[in-house]
């Protein structure tokens, strides 16, 4: 479906965008969302075959060597940042998936209806709620809540959207905040069970169980299949790293797909480039024994 302006597929209306997801289904194919902080790394997920690329802030960071957790911090614009991205890195590569731009829903400096405008504009098909605070958890997080930086500002984001036809693909932790993304409107619904586990700058000791995980994502789409159901569920982040672990949810769940962002593109740098250095220093140089 190219863009007839443009010769490539980005911008897609968001029926467009659930008519290709759904065609991945019906296909028994499951779906894989990616986030890429630069250009080269959404260029090689899309000839990998991603169904849909996710512009985080947090994707800067990652490709700077350091935690995904940055992107909840005050480092930058989280806005500017993702917008940053994709206008000059991410959207004149990608040739025909979806491109989806994370919006920090909550900053009070920005008009939402005015910021979707921009997002939709520069050609971006969707929305997603990163940095999002529905992973912010105990005392900081009633902070939040009591102060004007509610997680509702991230359902009121969806809502907008929804009216404004971008597609949305959400964060969620808890069954209660699935059940209000899915009355805002949202296309799919990731159940987010914590920082991803391994590599360099991944958690270690703060991860959950996979118990915890298969329990907490099936309890988030049970509870949002109450409000609708035609919602496309995914799941990532603590124990699912590799393709084995995402498969043991979509066996272990009703979730349909798996969302890879350091899992995916940290990890694919950090392994690929270790193995391609080392096995460059392996060759041995004969000319300067022989000069010896």
């Amino acid at each position: 479906m190219p863009n007839p302006w443009t010769g490539r597929g980005n911008p897609y209306t968001r029926e467009e965008v659930r008519a290709r997801l759904q065609a991945t289904l019906d296909k028994g194919d499951a779906l894989i969302a990616a986030g890429a902080g630069t250009g080269i790394s959404a260029k090689f997920i899309e000839r990998g075959g991603a169904d849909l690329i996710i512009i985080y802030n947090s994707g800067r960071f990652r490709m700077m060597g350091h935690g995904s957790t940055c992107g909840l911090m005050a480092y930058g614009d989280a806005n500017a940042i993702a917008m940053e991205i994709g206008e000059f890195e991410v959207l004149p590569v990608v040739e025909d998936v979806p491109v989806i731009c994370g919006v920090h829903a909550s900053d009070p400096r920005r008009r939402m209806w005015h910021w979707l405008g921009k997002v939709k504009e520069m050609g971006f098909s969707g929305v997603n709620n990163f940095p999002t605070h529905t992973i912010v958890d105990g005392h900081f997080r009633q902070v939040l809540e009591e102060t004007g930086m509610s997680v509702r500002k991230e359902y009121e984001m969806v809502a907008l959207a929804r009216k404004m036809d971008l597609f949305s693909i959400v964060y969620v932790a808890t069954p209660e905040e699935a059940v209000e993304m899915a009355k805002a409107g949202a296309d799919a619904i990731i159940a987010h069970v914590g920082t991803t586990v391994g590599g360099s700058v991944g958690v270690r000791q703060a991860v959950v169980s996979w118990d915890h995980t298969l329990q907490v994502t099936q309890d988030i789409i049970r509870a949002a299949r109450q409000v609708r159901n035609d919602i496309f569920f995914l799941c990532h982040g603590g124990p699912i790293n590799t393709p084995a672990d995402a498969k043991r949810v979509l066996d272990g769940t009703d979730a349909v797909g798996f969302v890879g962002a350091s899992s995916l593109e940290r990890m694919g740098v950090e392994e690929s480039l270790t193995s391609l250095t080392r096995t460059f220093k392996s060759l041995k140089a004969p000319a300067a024994r022989r000069s010896a």
